[in-house]
């Protein structure tokens, strides 16, 4: 359950980019300690800048951010950045992770901003809690790739290692930008199950970008939708209908229509070549 403590606020947040381009415009919202919330939207929309803000990645242009209590002021300190990052934990779409590192130390780099410089040091040149990886990758069903180079991993099981990294940093915040994009329907399903029961269990803030609109209403608390880098509206799942997701997505093309249920195909759970949103039967807006 959400607590009223808030995890991130964002007051008439804006992002101008150096060409002109307005990636983000006038966006006032704030998250609870253990509250799930799903970003949706065409393509464009904004969601992957909005996380970048809230992962202080990206500073904006005019508004204000708090995140886990802190301001996000332009000019912040590397010091000071690095301290809140650490607490922040980001789930991304394609996991920039070096092809010829060992998944036990890809996993390991979740926690190196916590750890003192000498045990990032060491862990770097050798696994120092070989338990603790393979229990994470164990959770998103890689426990038998250990230590298996990184270049030898599908798409789909990097997204996983990605996701068991973050899931060892424990973070208090945790954002997701399409994290299942790579996976077919079931295990793409498993894995926002496994994210959200996560931030429950930990009562922390899960923020996630998703194209599979279906998960986003099954499986969060709260919906936003993004368009044109601005809230078009912000509601309880239950709440979501139709209208406003044909609203929404009323750029996209022609054929398309309210989401399908996930789940068919690839029953054994294997990584498939989905690369919208992780469910091949859905239409172009999910």
């Amino acid at each position: 359950m959400a607590s009223q403590t808030p995890a991130f606020q964002l007051e008439g947040v804006g992002l101008t980019r150096a060409n002109g381009y307005r990636a983000l415009d006038g966006i006032t919202l704030a998250g609870r300690r253990g509250e799930c919330i799903a970003l949706i939207g065409p393509s464009g929309a904004g969601k992957t800048t909005l996380l970048s803000v809230l992962g202080t990645a990206q500073v904006p242009t005019d508004g204000a951010v708090r995140v886990l209590g802190q301001a996000v002021p332009a000019g912040a300190s590397d010091r000071r950045l690095r301290a809140l990052r650490s607490a922040i934990g980001m789930v991304h779409q394609a996991p920039p992770l070096p092809p010829r590192q060992r998944v036990v130390t890809a996993v390991l780099a979740g926690r190196l901003g916590l750890w003192p410089w000498w045990k990032s040091l060491a862990s770097l040149l050798y696994p120092l809690d070989i338990a603790g990886a393979r229990a994470v990758l164990d959770r998103v069903g890689l426990a038998d790739r250990l230590f298996v180079r990184c270049s030898q991993l599908s798409g789909g099981q990097l997204q996983r290692v990605g996701i068991a990294r973050v899931l060892y940093q424990e973070p208090a915040l945790l954002l997701a930008d399409e994290p299942v994009s790579a996976l077919d329907p079931v295990l793409a399903r498993a894995t926002v199950d496994l994210l959200v029961q996560e931030a429950r269990a930990r009562g922390v803030t899960l923020v996630a970008s998703l194209h599979a609109v279906d998960l986003a209403l099954d499986r969060f608390d709260r919906v936003i939708g993004l368009r044109a880098g601005r809230v078009q509206f912000d509601l309880p799942a239950a709440a979501v209908d139709a209208a406003r997701l044909q609203a929404l997505y009323a750029t996209e093309a022609s054929t398309t229509t309210l989401p399908a249920p996930m789940g068919e195909g690839a029953a054994d759970g294997s990584d498939a070549s989905v690369r919208d949103g992780g469910a091949a039967a859905l239409p172009p807006c999910c």
